[in-house]
């Protein structure tokens, strides 16, 4: 008998420092409100603090205290390393490498142990993870519906817009169920296109906006049936496969360039 895995979502941002962990936990308190089991995993963390002798990662634990605090905090983001660069890169200045096994693997005992697992990628889609990897292989080897968060100001409709482009050409294609646009300023003073880029970008995006996240709120502009539009996700493929895909990919690349020439 094949065991039940749990639905999910993963959570990609249009850069860093867009909100994606503060938008992850506030979809994690909705469900968990609604009686839902959540699971929530940050396959690396970079950035991050030494408290008593452990790193931290600040987003980690608001994931894992709105969940409910769900098995341990360490099972949230099992990597992580203290200088703010692409993990792989953050690894390297503590003279160790990221385990890509353990990206992937980490995944499983939240699919055993929650009803839906909230992933939260590493900026952006095309943010790296390895010489060969980005954020976007995690997404894509996963299966789950992926979520957009763009911030309310100035040229979020470009970067909305060029991350929607990047997921649907990215190695044939990511799922992405919806927008959600999180205010980073407190009022349109300053920023006048705050009162419009909604708008803009419903009247442009292929995907919906599903949501707006104030400033400094904790609840949506209005409910989202989260599990509804969560998927069941897919079995990854092994770590050695999907470098040996990539190496292929990158010869085909080269020999189409020599073709052209």
């Amino acid at each position: 008998m094949n065991e039940k895995r749990a639905r999910g979502l993963f959570i990609a941002g249009t850069d860093t420092g867009v909100g994606k962990t503060r938008v992850a936990a506030t979809i994690a308190r909705t469900l968990i409100a609604s009686g839902v089991r959540v699971g929530v995993y940050k396959p690396a963390a970079s950035g991050c603090e030494r408290r008593r002798g452990v790193l931290v990662s600040e987003d980690a634990v608001e994931l894992w205290e709105a969940a409910g605090k769900p098995l341990t905090l360490e099972q949230v983001c099992p990597q992580r390393f203290v200088a703010p660069l692409a993990p792989h890169l953050a690894a390297r200045a503590e003279g160790s490498e990221i385990d890509a096994r353990l990206l992937r693997s980490g995944l499983a005992v939240w699919q055993r142990n929650a009803d839906i697992v909230l992933i939260e990628g590493a900026g952006g889609l095309m943010s790296p993870l390895g010489d060969d990897e980005y954020v976007g292989d995690l997404a894509l080897e996963f299966g789950y519906g992926v979520v957009i968060v763009a911030p309310n100001k100035l040229g979020v409709i470009n970067q909305t817009l060029q991350t929607l482009v990047t997921a649907a050409v990215f190695r044939g294609g990511l799922d992405v169920v919806g927008i959600v646009l999180n205010h980073v300023q407190s009022n349109a003073r300053t920023d006048p296109s705050i009162k419009s880029n909604r708008a803009e970008l419903e009247h442009r995006a292929e995907a919906p906006v599903l949501a707006e996240l104030g400033y400094n709120t904790k609840k949506f502009d209005k409910p989202i049936d989260w599990m509804a539009l969560a998927t069941a996700g897919k079995p990854t493929e092994p770590v050695r496969t999907h470098r040996k895909a990539a190496k292929t990919r990158r010869g085909n690349a080269k020999g189409k360039m020599k073709n052209e020439k």
